[in-house]
Protein backbone atom coordinates (compact mmCIF):
# COMPACT_ATOMS: atom_id res chain seq x y z
CA UNK A 1 0.00 0.00 0.00
CA UNK A 2 1.20 3.51 -0.76
CA UNK A 3 0.13 6.98 0.17
CA UNK A 4 -1.49 7.32 -3.26
CA UNK A 5 -3.54 4.14 -2.81
CA UNK A 6 -7.21 5.27 -2.82
CA UNK A 7 -8.02 2.58 -0.25
CA UNK A 8 -5.69 4.25 2.26
CA UNK A 9 -6.18 7.93 1.42
CA UNK A 10 -6.81 10.13 4.45
CA UNK A 11 -8.34 13.58 4.63
CA UNK A 12 -6.06 16.55 5.19
CA UNK A 13 -6.22 19.00 8.07
CA UNK A 14 -7.83 21.41 5.58
CA UNK A 15 -10.50 18.79 4.83
CA UNK A 16 -11.30 18.50 8.53
CA UNK A 17 -11.57 22.27 8.87
CA UNK A 18 -13.79 22.40 5.76
CA UNK A 19 -16.00 19.72 7.28
CA UNK A 20 -16.37 21.84 10.41
CA UNK A 21 -17.75 24.66 8.29
CA UNK A 22 -19.99 22.33 6.30
CA UNK A 23 -21.70 20.82 9.34
CA UNK A 24 -21.90 23.96 11.46
CA UNK A 25 -25.48 24.28 12.64
CA UNK A 26 -26.22 20.63 11.86
CA UNK A 27 -24.38 19.23 14.88
CA UNK A 28 -23.69 20.49 18.38
CA UNK A 29 -20.44 22.05 19.48
CA UNK A 30 -20.24 19.80 22.52
CA UNK A 31 -18.84 21.03 25.84
CA UNK A 32 -15.55 20.03 27.46
CA UNK A 33 -16.19 18.80 30.99
CA UNK A 34 -14.00 18.43 34.07
CA UNK A 35 -14.36 16.04 37.01
CA UNK A 36 -12.07 16.02 40.05
CA UNK A 37 -12.73 12.32 40.69
CA UNK A 38 -11.56 11.42 37.19
CA UNK A 39 -8.48 13.61 37.61
CA UNK A 40 -7.63 11.63 40.76
CA UNK A 41 -8.28 8.34 38.99
CA UNK A 42 -5.88 9.27 36.19
CA UNK A 43 -3.40 11.29 38.21
CA UNK A 44 -3.76 13.82 35.43
CA UNK A 45 -5.70 16.90 34.35
CA UNK A 46 -8.46 15.35 32.25
CA UNK A 47 -10.65 17.23 29.79
CA UNK A 48 -13.72 15.27 28.68
CA UNK A 49 -15.05 16.06 25.20
CA UNK A 50 -18.72 15.29 25.67
CA UNK A 51 -19.69 13.67 22.37
CA UNK A 52 -22.27 11.58 24.22
CA UNK A 53 -24.24 14.85 24.27
CA UNK A 54 -24.00 15.14 20.48
CA UNK A 55 -27.05 14.91 18.24
CA UNK A 56 -28.11 11.26 17.87
CA UNK A 57 -26.08 10.61 21.01
CA UNK A 58 -22.63 10.08 19.49
CA UNK A 59 -19.76 11.64 17.54
CA UNK A 60 -21.03 9.72 14.50
CA UNK A 61 -23.40 12.60 13.76
CA UNK A 62 -20.39 14.60 12.57
CA UNK A 63 -19.15 12.19 9.92
CA UNK A 64 -22.62 11.32 8.70
CA UNK A 65 -23.57 14.98 8.34
CA UNK A 66 -20.38 15.80 6.45
CA UNK A 67 -20.81 12.85 4.08
CA UNK A 68 -24.49 13.55 3.36
CA UNK A 69 -23.94 17.28 2.89
CA UNK A 70 -21.05 16.53 0.50
CA UNK A 71 -23.33 14.69 -1.97
CA UNK A 72 -24.48 16.50 -5.10
CA UNK A 73 -28.23 16.85 -5.54
CA UNK A 74 -28.66 14.03 -8.08
CA UNK A 75 -26.68 11.56 -5.98
CA UNK A 76 -28.41 12.55 -2.76
CA UNK A 77 -31.82 11.97 -4.35
CA UNK A 78 -31.00 8.25 -4.62
CA UNK A 79 -30.86 8.05 -0.85
CA UNK A 80 -28.15 6.69 1.44
CA UNK A 81 -27.54 3.34 3.08
CA UNK A 82 -25.11 1.62 5.42
CA UNK A 83 -24.68 -1.34 7.70
CA UNK A 84 -24.25 -0.47 11.36
CA UNK A 85 -24.82 -1.94 14.79
CA UNK A 86 -26.03 1.35 16.13
CA UNK A 87 -24.55 4.83 16.39
CA UNK A 88 -23.71 5.33 12.72
CA UNK A 89 -27.16 4.03 11.86
CA UNK A 90 -28.93 6.70 13.91
CA UNK A 91 -26.48 9.39 12.79
CA UNK A 92 -26.96 8.63 9.10
CA UNK A 93 -30.73 8.50 9.54
CA UNK A 94 -30.63 11.92 11.19
CA UNK A 95 -28.38 13.40 8.50
CA UNK A 96 -30.60 12.02 5.73
CA UNK A 97 -33.74 13.35 7.39
CA UNK A 98 -32.13 16.78 7.61
CA UNK A 99 -31.58 16.76 3.86
CA UNK A 100 -34.95 15.16 3.09
CA UNK A 101 -33.59 12.02 1.42
CA UNK A 102 -34.29 8.31 2.03
CA UNK A 103 -32.11 6.29 4.39
CA UNK A 104 -31.89 2.51 4.70
CA UNK A 105 -29.84 0.74 7.37
CA UNK A 106 -28.82 -2.91 7.67
CA UNK A 107 -28.57 -3.86 11.34
CA UNK A 108 -27.68 -7.19 12.98
CA UNK A 109 -30.55 -8.92 14.71
CA UNK A 110 -28.84 -8.49 18.08
CA UNK A 111 -28.27 -4.72 17.75
CA UNK A 112 -29.09 -2.82 20.96
CA UNK A 113 -32.79 -2.03 21.07
CA UNK A 114 -32.20 1.60 22.02
CA UNK A 115 -30.14 2.10 18.85
CA UNK A 116 -32.69 0.37 16.62
CA UNK A 117 -35.44 2.56 18.07
CA UNK A 118 -33.39 5.72 17.52
CA UNK A 119 -32.64 4.79 13.90
CA UNK A 120 -36.28 4.19 13.15
CA UNK A 121 -37.23 7.30 15.06
CA UNK A 122 -35.21 9.43 12.65
CA UNK A 123 -37.17 7.93 9.75
CA UNK A 124 -34.83 5.26 8.40
CA UNK A 125 -35.90 1.88 7.06
CA UNK A 126 -34.17 -0.86 9.09
CA UNK A 127 -33.35 -4.21 7.47
CA UNK A 128 -32.20 -6.91 9.88
CA UNK A 129 -29.63 -9.62 9.15
CA UNK A 130 -27.65 -12.29 10.94
CA UNK A 131 -25.08 -10.88 13.39
CA UNK A 132 -22.00 -11.50 11.26
CA UNK A 133 -19.93 -9.14 9.12
CA UNK A 134 -20.48 -11.32 6.07
CA UNK A 135 -24.25 -11.16 6.51
CA UNK A 136 -24.17 -7.40 7.02
CA UNK A 137 -22.11 -6.84 3.87
CA UNK A 138 -24.15 -9.20 1.66
CA UNK A 139 -27.47 -7.77 2.86
CA UNK A 140 -26.25 -4.25 2.21
CA UNK A 141 -24.99 -5.21 -1.25
CA UNK A 142 -28.45 -6.55 -2.12
CA UNK A 143 -30.07 -3.40 -0.75
CA UNK A 144 -27.80 -1.11 -2.76
CA UNK A 145 -28.45 -3.06 -5.95
CA UNK A 146 -32.20 -3.00 -5.38
CA UNK A 147 -32.59 0.67 -4.44
CA UNK A 148 -29.67 2.47 -6.09
CA UNK A 149 -28.84 4.09 -2.76
CA UNK A 150 -25.35 5.45 -2.03
CA UNK A 151 -23.33 3.68 0.66
CA UNK A 152 -21.98 5.84 3.46
CA UNK A 153 -19.52 3.57 5.27
CA UNK A 154 -19.38 3.98 9.06
CA UNK A 155 -15.63 4.68 9.07
CA UNK A 156 -13.90 3.71 5.81
CA UNK A 157 -14.83 6.97 4.08
CA UNK A 158 -12.71 10.11 3.81
CA UNK A 159 -15.76 12.35 4.32
CA UNK A 160 -16.81 10.47 7.45
CA UNK A 161 -13.27 10.60 8.86
CA UNK A 162 -13.03 14.34 8.19
CA UNK A 163 -16.32 14.91 9.97
CA UNK A 164 -15.22 12.82 12.94
CA UNK A 165 -12.06 14.88 13.19
CA UNK A 166 -14.04 18.05 13.89
CA UNK A 167 -14.54 16.93 17.51
CA UNK A 168 -10.78 17.02 18.05
CA UNK A 169 -10.56 20.41 16.32
CA UNK A 170 -13.03 21.80 18.83
CA UNK A 171 -11.20 20.18 21.74
CA UNK A 172 -7.87 21.61 20.61
CA UNK A 173 -9.43 25.03 20.09
CA UNK A 174 -11.02 24.98 23.56
CA UNK A 175 -8.14 23.55 25.63
CA UNK A 176 -4.59 24.84 25.30
CA UNK A 177 -1.53 22.75 26.03
CA UNK A 178 -2.90 19.22 25.80
CA UNK A 179 -0.23 16.54 25.95
CA UNK A 180 -2.43 13.72 24.67
CA UNK A 181 -5.87 12.83 23.37
CA UNK A 182 -7.33 9.37 24.02
CA UNK A 183 -10.14 8.02 21.85
CA UNK A 184 -11.83 4.63 21.54
CA UNK A 185 -11.05 2.55 18.46
CA UNK A 186 -13.29 0.08 16.68
CA UNK A 187 -13.34 0.65 12.93
CA UNK A 188 -11.01 3.60 13.45
CA UNK A 189 -12.91 6.54 11.97
CA UNK A 190 -12.75 8.66 15.13
CA UNK A 191 -9.12 7.72 15.73
CA UNK A 192 -8.22 8.64 12.14
CA UNK A 193 -10.01 11.98 12.19
CA UNK A 194 -8.54 12.85 15.58
CA UNK A 195 -5.02 11.92 14.48
CA UNK A 196 -5.35 14.02 11.31
CA UNK A 197 -6.65 17.02 13.28
CA UNK A 198 -3.80 16.67 15.79
CA UNK A 199 -1.24 16.59 12.97
CA UNK A 200 -1.83 20.26 12.15
CA UNK A 201 1.34 22.37 12.06
CA UNK A 202 2.17 23.70 15.51
CA UNK A 203 0.15 21.00 17.27
CA UNK A 204 2.19 18.62 19.41
CA UNK A 205 -0.41 16.26 20.84
CA UNK A 206 -0.01 12.48 21.08
CA UNK A 207 -3.12 10.60 19.98
CA UNK A 208 -3.74 7.26 21.70
CA UNK A 209 -6.27 4.59 20.78
CA UNK A 210 -8.05 2.68 23.55
CA UNK A 211 -9.82 -0.61 22.91
CA UNK A 212 -11.27 -3.56 24.83
CA UNK A 213 -8.75 -6.31 25.49
CA UNK A 214 -11.39 -8.74 24.24
CA UNK A 215 -11.51 -7.00 20.84
CA UNK A 216 -7.88 -6.09 20.36
CA UNK A 217 -7.34 -6.15 16.61
CA UNK A 218 -5.95 -2.60 16.68
CA UNK A 219 -3.35 -3.52 19.30
CA UNK A 220 -2.30 -6.65 17.41
CA UNK A 221 -2.24 -4.82 14.08
CA UNK A 222 -0.19 -1.95 15.50
CA UNK A 223 2.33 -4.35 17.04
CA UNK A 224 2.60 -6.50 13.90
CA UNK A 225 2.87 -3.61 11.48
CA UNK A 226 0.11 -4.95 9.25
CA UNK A 227 -3.65 -5.23 9.38
CA UNK A 228 -5.00 -8.16 11.41
CA UNK A 229 -8.79 -8.62 11.15
CA UNK A 230 -10.98 -8.86 14.21
CA UNK A 231 -11.68 -12.44 15.29
CA UNK A 232 -14.50 -13.43 17.65
CA UNK A 233 -14.58 -10.18 19.67
CA UNK A 234 -15.94 -10.49 23.20
CA UNK A 235 -16.72 -7.24 24.97
CA UNK A 236 -19.57 -5.22 26.43
CA UNK A 237 -18.41 -2.30 24.28
CA UNK A 238 -20.74 -3.13 21.38
CA UNK A 239 -19.66 -0.10 19.35
CA UNK A 240 -16.06 -1.37 19.13
CA UNK A 241 -16.59 -4.80 17.58
CA UNK A 242 -15.60 -3.89 14.02
CA UNK A 243 -12.21 -4.34 12.37
CA UNK A 244 -9.95 -1.59 11.12
CA UNK A 245 -9.90 -0.89 7.39
CA UNK A 246 -6.66 -0.38 5.43
CA UNK A 247 -7.36 3.36 5.50
CA UNK A 248 -7.82 3.57 9.26
CA UNK A 249 -4.91 1.20 9.91
CA UNK A 250 -2.72 3.62 8.01
CA UNK A 251 -3.82 6.43 10.32
CA UNK A 252 -3.15 4.26 13.36
CA UNK A 253 0.29 3.12 12.21
CA UNK A 254 1.50 6.49 10.90
CA UNK A 255 -0.15 9.06 13.16
CA UNK A 256 -1.01 7.45 16.52
CA UNK A 257 1.21 7.06 19.57
CA UNK A 258 -0.06 3.57 20.42
CA UNK A 259 -2.96 1.40 21.54
CA UNK A 260 -4.07 0.84 25.13
CA UNK A 261 -6.02 -2.37 25.88
CA UNK A 262 -8.66 -2.19 28.61
CA UNK A 263 -10.16 -5.10 30.58
CA UNK A 264 -13.91 -5.53 30.85
CA UNK A 265 -14.00 -4.72 34.56
CA UNK A 266 -12.07 -1.55 33.78
CA UNK A 267 -14.71 -0.51 31.24
CA UNK A 268 -17.52 -1.09 33.73
CA UNK A 269 -15.60 0.75 36.45
CA UNK A 270 -14.98 3.75 34.19
CA UNK A 271 -18.63 3.81 33.14
CA UNK A 272 -19.65 3.77 36.80
CA UNK A 273 -17.22 6.60 37.59
CA UNK A 274 -18.62 8.70 34.76
CA UNK A 275 -22.20 8.02 35.79
CA UNK A 276 -21.77 8.45 39.53
CA UNK A 277 -19.12 11.17 39.85
CA UNK A 278 -19.22 13.10 36.59
CA UNK A 279 -23.01 12.64 36.30
CA UNK A 280 -22.63 11.71 32.62
CA UNK A 281 -24.51 8.77 31.09
CA UNK A 282 -21.90 7.28 28.76
CA UNK A 283 -22.21 3.93 26.98
CA UNK A 284 -19.55 1.22 27.48
CA UNK A 285 -17.73 2.05 24.23
CA UNK A 286 -17.57 5.70 25.24
CA UNK A 287 -16.11 4.80 28.64
CA UNK A 288 -13.20 2.82 27.16
CA UNK A 289 -10.81 5.79 26.76
CA UNK A 290 -11.56 6.92 30.31
CA UNK A 291 -10.74 3.41 31.53
CA UNK A 292 -7.42 3.64 29.67
CA UNK A 293 -6.32 6.43 32.02
CA UNK A 294 -6.18 4.04 34.96
CA UNK A 295 -2.69 2.58 34.39
CA UNK A 296 -0.93 5.82 35.29
CA UNK A 297 0.79 6.41 31.95
CA UNK A 298 -0.64 9.93 31.72
CA UNK A 299 0.27 10.98 35.26
CA UNK A 300 0.94 14.71 35.50
CA UNK A 301 -0.23 15.40 31.94
CA UNK A 302 -3.08 17.41 30.43
CA UNK A 303 -5.20 14.83 28.63
CA UNK A 304 -8.23 15.11 26.38
CA UNK A 305 -10.65 12.19 26.33
CA UNK A 306 -13.41 11.84 23.74
CA UNK A 307 -16.52 10.33 25.32
CA UNK A 308 -17.75 8.99 22.02
CA UNK A 309 -21.37 8.06 22.74
CA UNK A 310 -24.18 7.82 25.24
CA UNK A 311 -26.73 5.54 23.62
CA UNK A 312 -27.28 3.17 26.51
CA UNK A 313 -29.75 0.34 26.94
CA UNK A 314 -30.48 1.26 30.54
CA UNK A 315 -31.58 -2.21 31.62
CA UNK A 316 -28.34 -3.76 30.34
CA UNK A 317 -26.19 -0.96 31.72
CA UNK A 318 -27.74 -1.16 35.18
CA UNK A 319 -27.13 -4.91 35.26
CA UNK A 320 -23.47 -4.28 34.40
CA UNK A 321 -23.08 -1.64 37.09
CA UNK A 322 -24.64 -3.92 39.68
Amino acid sequence: MTVTDPDTALPSVADVRAAAGRIRGLVHRTPVLRCAAIDRFAGAEVHLKAEHLQRAGAFKARGAANAVQSLDAATAARGVAAHSSGNHAAALALAAAGRGIPCRIVMPADAPRVKVAATRGYGAEVVFCEPTLAARESTLADLLARTGAVEIHPYDDVRVIAGAGTAACELLDDVDGLDAIVVPVGGGGLLSGTAVAASAPGTAVAVWAAEPAGADDALRSYAAGHLIPQRDPRTIADGLLTSLAPRTFRALSELAAGVIPVAEDGIVGAMGLLWERAKQVVEPSGAVPDAALGDGRFAGQRVGVVLSGGNVDLAVALDLLR
